[in-house]
């Protein structure tokens, strides 16, 4: 009797678990995929740096979502493909603070946790021909007062303190300073390491 009871408690176990997962497996079949701008769709800090490795490993809990003080990780939607549930940021709503609640709750290897000094969310790429003080329209420093990595990510120029440099070897692409940024067209976004920190303008 004891074995019986124990498989019928087995068999609903696994079925209420395949019931639960059955609408997000479906939600990734048939959501049809999008291509994302990167400055729009960061992972979480702590995520797998292979993006195909980390949507195979994120089951969409949405616990990471739900800790989140600033209520900055959003979720792929209809439109996700086979990344629907999966977490992104978009700095230039609300960014990052890095307080790593998010690697503590993630029960998959999606989102492990990191050191802060050694998160890579991305990079921040500052375009010098709309900034404010690198075009002398005014004084601002918002990026730079706002960075919770301090000196390590973002500098002023030497002999002009208001002109931000980014730090490239330090800064983990967090948003913080796209999220502040008063400038209208935004000159200050969040991309791939590989594109350097400054925004190179082709020339004719």
């Amino acid at each position: 009797m004891r074995r019986r009871s124990f498989l019928q408690k087995l068999i609903v176990t696994t079925s209420t678990l395949a019931v639960a997962v059955l609408p997000y497996g479906l939600a990734r079949l048939l959501s049809p995929a999008v291509a994302h701008d990167f400055s729009h769709h960061l992972r979480p800090p702590g995520s797998l740096a292979d993006d195909e490795a980390f949507v195979a490993a994120c089951i969409g809990c949405g616990l990471c979502g739900e800790i989140c003080p600033p209520k900055c990780i959003l979720f792929d939607k209809r439109e996700g493909g086979n990344q629907v549930n999966t977490p992104y940021i978009n700095p230039e709503n609300k960014a990052c603070t890095l307080c790593g609640k998010c690697m503590d709750v993630c029960p998959t290897e999606a989102i492990t946790h990191v050191e802060r000094d050694e998160i890579k969310m991305g990079l921040a790429q500052i375009d010098r021909s709309a900034c404010y003080p690198w075009v002398d329209r005014g004084v601002c420093g918002a990026c730079v007062a706002i960075c919770p990595l301090g000196d390590k990510a973002i500098v002023f120029e030497f002999a002009n303190m208001y002109r931000p440099v980014i730090v490239e070897k330090g800064c983990v692409g967090c948003g913080l300073c796209v999220e502040i940024c008063p400038h209208p067209s935004l000159p200050i976004r969040i991309v791939e390491p590989s594109m350097g920190s400054i925004v190179k303008h082709a020339i004719g």
